[in-house]
Order: structure tokens, then sequence, then C-alpha cells
């Protein structure tokens, strides 16, 4: 009973709904930089878990693209179900990532990048737009996901921007996920790094 009237409410108020779920998503990922105390219900991190840890958002990552992928291509050829599919599991990744990059980040330090001069102004170019996409990436991907977790095929096609916020979402979610895989090989695996 209580969960029916929380999709109720969801569905009448998705926008309600993503702001309350973006500004928490802001939250946890801001006090990992901004407060201490948050910071502190971390432990340090070794260095060897740092990389761990580093080298599975990579993986995380490099699956969602596929999955994005995948979901666009389907939505694309008409089969919702396995659109749904493909962009559920896409939001179960991105929940995984979160679930790495804030312990990683609260409890590790910082990697910098030692490159060709030029490279660099490259790697940092990508890195602001990785970055600044995954920050206005979070409303537009939680909005559809919300849109399309709380309405029918029919209600999403008639009655819902779910198709153009979706485009917008996937697309700027897909770069960001892009930007941040090649960044990640030019950090770890092309270049060097100082710790």
């Amino acid at each position: 009973m209580v969960a029916d009237g929380l999709r109720q409410w969801a569905k009448r108020h998705p926008a309600a709904l993503t702001g309350i779920l973006s500004v928490v998503g802001y939250g946890v990922v801001l006090g990992v930089f901004l407060v201490p105390s948050f910071q502190a219900l971390f432990p340090d991190l070794s260095r060897s878990t740092i990389d761990l840890l580093t080298h599975a958002i990579a993986v995380v990552n490099s699956v969602t693209i596929v999955t994005l992928a995948l979901g666009w291509y389907f939505i694309r050829t008409g089969d919702v179900e396995k659109h749904r599919a493909a962009m559920g599991t896409s939001f179960v990744l991105i929940v995984t990532f979160l679930g790495i990059y804030v312990p990683r980040v609260a409890g590790g330090g910082t990697k910098h990048f030692e490159g060709p001069e030029l490279v660099t102004y490259a790697y940092f170019v990508m890195l602001a737009v990785h970055i600044l996409l995954s920050i206005l990436a979070v409303p537009i991907v939680l909005y559809a996901i919300v849109l399309g977790l709380t309405h029918s095929e029919r209600e999403l096609r008639s009655e819902t921007p779910h198709a153009r916020v979706g485009r917008i979402a996937a697309g700027s979610w897909l770069l960001s996920l892009v930007l941040g895989v090649i960044t990640y090989l030019l950090l770890n695996h092309v270049y060097s790094y100082t710790y």
C-alpha cells in the first residue's frame, strides 16, 4: 500500500522526486570533497586499494557505455523491453559507480597527470567537460529514469517528454563516460602521474 502510494506520488510529481534525488546525490558527492566529518566516515585507503578502486570505476564506466549504447539502439529499433532493461542496467551501474567512487575519493589521495604539454591541455579539457557533463546529467538522467519507472509505454510516448529528455540524458551521459574512460586511460596507462 505504501509503495503504491509512493509510486503514484512519483508519477504525479516526477520533477519533485528528481529534485530530491539530485540534491541527495549532489550532497553525497560534495560531502566527500568539502565536509571533513563526512570524509571521516570512510577509512584511509592503501595505494593498492586506491588503484584497484580506480580500475573498478573504469570497468563499471566502460560497461555502462555499452549498456547505454545498447539502450539507445534498442529504442531506435522499437524494442521497448530491451531498451528498458538496458537503461535499468545502466542506472544500476551508475549507482555501483557511486558506491565505489565515494569511498575511493574519501579515502584516497590525488593523482596528478604527467604528460607532454599539449596532451596535458587536452587531458584537462576532456576532464573538465567530463566533470561538467557529469554534474549537468544527474537531474536529466534521473528525470528520464523516474518517468520510465512510473509511466506506461503509452504514457511515455504521448504524455511525457521522456523521449526528448532521454535523448539528452543518454547523449550527455555517454559523452561524459567516454571522456572519463579516455582520461582514465591517459592518466593510468598511457602517461604517468604523481601521487
